[in-house]
């Protein structure tokens, strides 16, 4: 098991529907939906990019050079990049203080496990696959075959949104729990 870094962030929905992430660490994100699993990014440094949700909760980061790495979402708005080094905490839903909650007993990133890490690389093939067992699996619904509420959520915490409805969900805009890391 490993005790990964805990970086916590806000989100908060602008006027234009675009979302300005902000991180404890410093750096700032906007985030605009591209799709129902694509969101485009740039941030404050000078980097930008997509984040795509492909199946069994598997994140796609993809930077404007090519360079491609992926994330995990855990649920209760937390999600673990890399081999566990990093686990980002989305500290504005529901799922985000259900974390602080449990971070505020020492378990919100007590222990990550090998289980839960997102795969280093994947194939072309793999990644399609994921998307297929995704979108297979959905029926319409979300991205890992649940249910999604007017919340955007899923029951579990877990990061979800209404693809219906996009943005528009409630009050938080639509967006949930972490959509994408």
């Amino acid at each position: 098991m490993n005790r990964p870094r805990e970086t916590p962030y806000r989100d908060e929905l602008l006027a234009d529907r675009t979302v300005h992430r902000r991180y404890e660490d410093g750096r700032e994100e906007w985030r605009r939906r591209d799709s129902s699993t694509v969101v485009r990014w740039h941030d404050n440094r000078g980097m930008s990019g997509t984040d795509e949700l492909l199946g069994q909760r598997i994140i796609k980061r993809t930077y404007a050079d090519g360079t491609v790495i992926y994330g995990r979402d855990l649920g209760y708005g937390r999600t673990v990049w890399g081999q566990g080094e990093t686990v980002m905490v989305n500290r504005t839903s529901f799922g985000g203080r259900m974390g602080v909650l449990l971070g505020g007993l020492g378990l919100a990133t007590l222990a990550v496990t090998a289980a839960q890490f997102p795969p280093t690389a994947l194939s072309p093939e793999e990644e399609e696959e994921l998307r297929q067992q995704a979108q297979s699996s959905s029926g319409g619904g979300g991205p890992d075959g649940g249910e999604w509420g007017d919340d955007g959520d899923t029951g579990d915490d877990g990061g979800g949104f209404d693809s219906d409805a996009g943005w528009d969900s409630d009050g938080d805009g639509g967006w949930s729990d972490d959509d994408f890391g």
